[in-house]
């Protein structure tokens, strides 16, 4: 795969004169890549049915007689007004039961039935017309599904929707009384029109029901996406993809994928530190031009899963933007080291958000590689180095890793259900554990648990909710040691304790016996080094103790190839933990210098240095703020 670069471009904000100029400009940058579209619908029709899609024609002929290939946006994210006159009920309702309101976008609910047909009415009007075209390379279905806090809608919409869901799923309602635990607090129905969506309840709602929905609300978002899939499959042979948003969790992104041809992504490394990571005020400070060095990896590698092997970056941070709490400007060479690291893992494109800065509304602020007034921003030159080091590097393919983590949507819908302990967060353990896996110098895979590949040393699966009857198996078979826990087979998937225990694993003789939470300053040492925080599993049974708190508790339990985890480490306890592992299985560890970072491609090893200062490595020594990419010797040859 020979990686290329792209950009977003909005030739509706800018007078036709200048679309040329900017496709001349684009592909002499060196873009390849041009997505347009994704929230033109006003435009597209600006009444019912007027429709007025000549300006499109000119603008995907002038980009693609360029040069430019063109991946066209469905602008569902953004229904015009005349939408909310002609469906009143079709907006989202927040957990306070308030309608949001016209005036920006999303303002949509995904279970509004008239909403979905008028999607799939434009959808096909759009497929209908460019589904042929030979500049349309690549479709993208709405735009950046779950962002502003979407995916969950209290509406009757979803109510009507929620309860003819949950008759599907249970069948009668005394099956779902029983799954539910009902008879606690006298919360049995009668029959599913007596069921209510979970929110403004006087305490908690019962955990089950709020899973359902969020189970439910996922699917919707599925089938939403799935609506206008199946519009455009019969009318274009171009892929279909969709970008989804960094530490957005509220639907299952592997379940949307599965009817995609490849997983796109919104890079905005300095935003998401501001904005999506707890991380003490030194550790933001030293990356806050540059953006946390584990942030982007762990997304490249999920959404490489979810896009089935395919994925891009749909867009990509290249200056200040305008959204989060404070938006400092990157360090020069942070534009280039983010799309080279894109690459590293796999990226078949990098595309810049945007072509230039829009002078008004929401996101005049937000950077692009243009400013408003058609001069270079500072990311302009970096693009061009970037397009430069792709030619002269080539091919980039990717390869099995050696560790993976098991990441489940639906475990963090769990937790945050019932955290038990507000310290504890599904993101934040798996995030833990896969940087403690990247100081070491390790490529990692980010898998779901519904496919599992063999192949690998090491497998972690921390956190993860529900563990289903043949996961064990399926995990046994695929690498030489799992570990799982804290948290690990705690519920089923109807929210209720195992009857058999937890974690309920029939190869390891451990359970949990008493679970503890503690505040965020409160930790457990463990002998030998390190702490655990937020979650402790008091376990009993035969199983080995591989570690052990200082007061002789066990920390982990082990037998053969299975691990059990006790507590949230911090990470020095995950560094020793990755130390045991790799000694049982055999792996390399290569510890890194703090902020430098290692990806192994089929022929490459790329070192990214998310430090502002140079940093020396194996002999190698790395500039600050810089990529070097090294050959790798085949191992026959070394």
């Amino acid at each position: 795969m020979k990686p290329e670069l792209g950009v977003c471009y909005y030739p509706e904000h800018w007078p036709e004169a200048v679309w040329a100029k900017d496709a001349a400009r684009m592909v002499e940058t060196g873009l390849r890549w041009v997505r347009i579209g994704e929230f033109a619908w006003s435009r597209m029709e600006s009444q019912p049915g007027n429709l007025q899609f000549d300006w499109l024609d000119r603008a995907i002929e002038t980009l693609g007689a360029a040069g430019l290939k063109v991946v066209l946006g469905t602008p569902t994210a953004t229904p015009p007004r005349w939408m909310l006159d002609k469906y009143p009920d079709m907006l989202a309702v927040d957990v306070q039961g308030q309608p949001r309101k016209f005036g920006s976008r999303r303002h949509y609910c995904f279970s509004h039935a008239g909403y979905i047909d008028e999607c799939a009415r434009i959808t096909r009007i759009m497929g209908e017309r460019y589904g042929r075209n030979p500049h349309i390379a690549a479709w993208q279905i709405d735009n950046e599904y779950g962002c502003h806090d979407t995916t969950l809608s209290y509406s009757g919409s979803s109510l009507s929707a929620f309860r003819q869901w949950l008759a599907d799923q249970y069948g009668t309602i005394e099956a779902l009384n029983e799954a539910w635990g009902g008879v606690f607090w006298s919360m049995e129905y009668n029959h599913f029109d007596q069921i209510d969506l979970p929110n403004l309840t006087v305490t908690d709602p019962n955990p089950a029901h709020v899973l359902a929905f969020r189970r439910f609300s996922s699917d919707q978002v599925v089938a939403f996406n799935k609506a206008q899939v199946d519009v455009l499959r019969p009318l274009t042979d171009a892929p279909l993809l969709h970008n989804y948003m960094g530490r957005v969790l509220e639907f299952d992104h592997f379940d949307v994928g599965a009817d995609l041809d490849i997983a796109t992504w919104d890079s905005y490394p300095i935003g998401f530190l501001s904005d999506r990571l707890e991380d003490d005020l030194d550790h933001k400070t030293r990356y806050l031009q540059q953006g946390d060095p584990d942030m982007q990896a762990f997304h490249h590698d999920l959404y490489r899963t979810v896009g089935h092997g395919r994925w891009w970056v749909m867009e990509q941070q290249p200056g200040p933007v305008n959204w989060a709490p404070y938006n400092p400007a990157p360090l020069p060479g942070m534009v280039r080291l983010w799309s080279l690291e894109a690459v590293a893992h796999g990226a078949e494109v990098v595309s810049y958000f945007r072509w230039r800065q829009a002078p008004f509304a929401q996101e005049q602020m937000h950077a692009g590689l243009l400013t408003s007034n058609n001069a270079d921003a500072p990311a302009m030159a970096e693009a061009r180095q970037t397009a430069d080091n792709l030619t002269a590097l080539g091919t980039v393919e990717q390869q099995q890793a050696q560790v993976a983590i098991l990441f489940d949507y639906a475990s963090d819908w769990a937790w945050t259900t019932q955290p038990q302990g507000a310290g504890f967060d599904y993101f934040r353990l798996v995030f833990s554990v896969y940087r403690a896996l990247r100081r070491a110098g390790l490529s990692v895979d980010i898998l779901s648990a519904k496919d599992i590949p063999q192949g690998y040393k090491l497998i972690l699966a921390p956190g993860l909710a529900t563990v289903e009857d043949d996961l064990e198996q399926r995990l046994t078979d695929a690498c030489d040691l799992a570990i799982l826990g804290p948290r690990s087979g705690a519920i089923t998937r109807e929210f209720q304790i195992p009857t058999t225990g937890r974690p309920g694993l029939a190869g390891l003789d451990c359970d949990v016996e008493l679970v503890e939470t503690l505040p965020p300053n409160i930790h457990r040492p463990v002998a030998g080094g390190g702490t655990a925080q937020h979650w402790i599993d008091r376990l009993t049974g035969n199983a080995t103790d591989v570690l052990s708190f200082e007061d002789g508790t066990p920390t982990m339990k082990g037998a053969g190839g299975l691990w059990y985890l006790a507590g949230f480490p911090d990470a020095q306890l995950w560094d020793r933990i990755i130390a045991m592992a790799a000694e049982q299985t055999g792996l390399t560890l290569t510890p890194m210098p703090v902020g430098l970072r290692r990806r192994d491609t089929s022929e490459h090893t790329f070192l990214i240095n998310y430090d502002a200062n140079a940093v020396e490595w194996d002999g190698h020594k790395i500039a600050g703020c810089d990529v070097a990419i090294l050959n790798r010797i085949p191992p026959e040859q070394s």
